[in-house]
């Protein structure tokens, strides 16, 4: 809905000028060059746009990623196939690009910040040194309650936060296709996003319930990785300790007794390590 909200010109200028603090006026200054065709692994770049001799890459996050800086590059690069002459990179001129810059608009409940930055090398392994390729990508918060000075410079992005809580109360007690609707139909009367609702309503219910239901899902993907993770962290502590009881010859019987394990685990673990 955000993307949809915000690829109107004026909406944007007016997130684009609470974020920079600049004050343009003219959105047709501002050139939006959002790629809707590219994807990667299923996912889009949801606003690029041109003002001056910046490019802006807007993305937003209801669930946190670190892996934002990676998958910036890969728009980045993408969008700069799209806007140079290829021929014109084996010239001798140095060809000029507009200067990139990221930023995550966050309305999760995971994170509690009002801002971070993440940066690409926290991604490379082993790494020694400066890093020779970096990419920096800052996240703001937009729940309510958060960034209140942003908020107050802009009031589409403002709203769309009440919007946005609006749905997350009636869905603590109701359906989620209920409480959208219900949640729609108090922003119209309480003049939130009135007029954008009403020109897009059953558009913005159906986009709604789709990124709830992906948010809800990625929830819950997360929580059952870091059980997961856990499990096996705990699994891994286990079979240290059952070593560990074998070599000073503990019997098996007792080392299972005493790890809360099957005796066939310890024997399956002291084999693996030709005890």
């Amino acid at each position: 809905m955000d993307r949809m909200l915000f690829s109107d010109r004026k909406n944007l200028l007016s997130l684009y000028n609470a974020v920079s603090g600049s004050h343009y006026d003219d959105p047709e200054k501002l050139e939006i060059i959002t790629l809707e065709n590219a994807i990667y692994m299923g996912m889009k770049n949801d606003l690029a746009f041109i003002i001056g001799t910046d490019l802006f890459l807007y993305e937003h996050q209801s669930t946190y990623s670190p892996n934002m800086p990676l998958r910036d590059l890969f728009y980045i690069s993408s969008e700069y196939q799209k806007l140079v002459d290829h021929k014109s990179l084996y010239s001798s001129c140095l060809l000029k690009v507009p200067a990139p810059q990221f930023i995550v608009f966050y309305n999760g409940t995971e994170k509690k910040k009002d801002h971070w930055v993440n940066h690409l090398s926290e991604a490379f392994e082993n790494l020694s040194g400066e890093p020779k390729l970096e990419l920096e990508v800052l996240t703001l918060n937009i729940n309510e309650g958060h960034n209140e000075e942003l908020m107050e410079q802009c009031q589409t992005l403002r709203e769309y936060a009440q919007y946005v809580n609006c749905v997350r109360k009636y869905a603590e007690e109701l359906e989620l296709n209920e409480a959208v609707k219900l949640a729609v139909d108090e922003c119209i009367r309480n003049n939130i996003l009135s007029e954008f609702l009403r020109a897009n309503k059953s558009e913005v219910i159906s986009m709604s319930i789709f990124e709830y239901d992906k948010e809800e899902e990625e929830r819950k993907l997360r929580k059952a990785e870091y059980e997961a993770g856990v499990a096996d962290g705990l699994n891994t502590a286990k079979k240290d300790a059952a070593i560990a009881f074998a070599e000073l010859h503990v019997p098996i019987e007792q080392i299972a007794l005493a790890l809360k394990v099957d005796v066939e685990a310890v024997k399956k673990w002291l084999r693996e390590t030709g005890k």
